[in-house]
């Protein structure tokens, strides 16, 4: 029976890890928690993510200054069961990922244990504990904020990894409005495209285009409801929980064989995110009706006036005087750039000097 998780690494810690701790060094001052990379911290995990990189695994952060955590790794490799709840709790290494197999001898776990400050600096790049910059938030992709502020926290000695979480949050109103405004932006540079392309026979380009709306449309309502996007493989599933029957309608537009069922249905999308917008109370109420592109007859929603309309409420002057190419996943899309905090920020301090 498949058990999510976030609920099989909470008993892990619970029944599992920390025993071993304790019976070894004492009470250990400690935080304990289920964050990062992995489906299950999304809430998105099946019983498919057992395959890899999933399984009985966390990360117990020690105090600064405490140097036992090479002998807590070691306690853990020889104390803890091989397997906990069904699950092996040895992992070897295949490829990038781990995999949890049985082993008879000692186990190579995946509880990490390290301090918050240099897990920080790996996954975001910055202590969110010292202060949030702008630059800070703009230089971290939406999926990584997503894992630091999802999951879970077992137990929080401290408190840092809480109060660092309840930062992380969501974005600053002054951010929050010129990340909408991106993403608007991005709309409003295609969204005649649909047509155009089908005009000259291209449907294909068409279609192409119609996937990038819809994909811009979906990271535009979550952000909108206050939510990271993920990346690609979780965008639909987090979709999905939000609060909206925009659904059947962009798959629709994705489904449609010809431009102008592609364009009517965008047009729907177009106009049902603009009430939502209005919803918000960020700007003036923007007519969210649909028109023609000049004197084309290509159906559009002129997004570039809700760009502009949040952009005009944002109190930064510096942020408001940097161009309308957004946060670092805005502007790129690129795995392996995205994954790693280092280039980000330094992709992210090249773009606005």
């Amino acid at each position: 029976m498949f058990i999510p998780g976030l609920e099989l690494s909470r008993r892990y810690y619970a029944e599992a890890v920390l025993p071993v701790v304790r019976s070894r060094f004492g009470d250990v001052p400690h935080t304990a928690a289920r964050i990062g990379s992995g489906s299950e911290v999304l809430g998105f995990d099946t019983a498919r993510s057992s395959d890899h990189d999933w399984g009985p695994r966390l990360q117990l952060f020690l105090e600064p200054g405490d140097e036992r955590g090479p002998a807590i790794r070691d306690a853990l490799r020889d104390g803890l069961p091989k397997s906990f709840l069904g699950y092996p709790t040895h992992f070897t290494d295949d490829g990038d990922v781990g995999v949890m197999a049985h082993t008879d001898g000692p186990v190579s776990h995946r509880v990490d244990v390290t301090t918050l400050d240099a897990w920080f600096a790996g996954q975001l790049g910055f202590d969110p504990r010292e202060g949030i910059a702008t630059r800070d938030w703009l230089a971290t992709p939406t999926q990584a904020l997503a894992e630091t502020t999802g999951g879970a926290v077992f137990h929080d000695g401290s408190g840092g990894l809480t109060a660092a979480r309840a930062k992380l949050a969501w974005y600053p109103d002054d951010v929050w409005r010129y990340v909408l405004a991106c993403q608007w932006q991005r709309l409003a540079q295609e969204e005649a495209f649909v047509g155009r392309c089908g005009e000259v026979g291209d449907e294909l380009g068409s279609a192409i285009v119609a996937a990038r709306q819809v994909r811009d449309l979906v990271r535009l309502c979550l952000l909108m409801h206050r939510r990271y996007p993920p990346y690609g493989k979780w965008l639909g599933s987090a979709f999905r929980w939000l609060p909206t029957e925009l659904t059947p309608v962009l798959t629709a537009a994705l489904a449609a064989t010809s431009w102008s069922d592609r364009e009517r249905h965008l047009a729907t999308a177009y106009s049902t995110v603009a009430r939502i917008h209005n919803r918000l109370g960020l700007t003036e109420p923007l007519d969210p009706a649909t028109g023609p592109y000049y004197e084309r007859p290509f159906q559009v929603l002129r997004a570039g006036r809700f760009a502009d309309a949040l952009i005009s409420g944002v109190t930064d002057p510096a942020l408001r005087q940097r161009p309308l190419i957004g946060a670092v996943d805005q502007f790129a899309d690129n795995t392996d750039l995205l994954s790693d905090s280092a280039l980000t920020r330094k992709l992210l301090r090249h773009s606005f000097e």
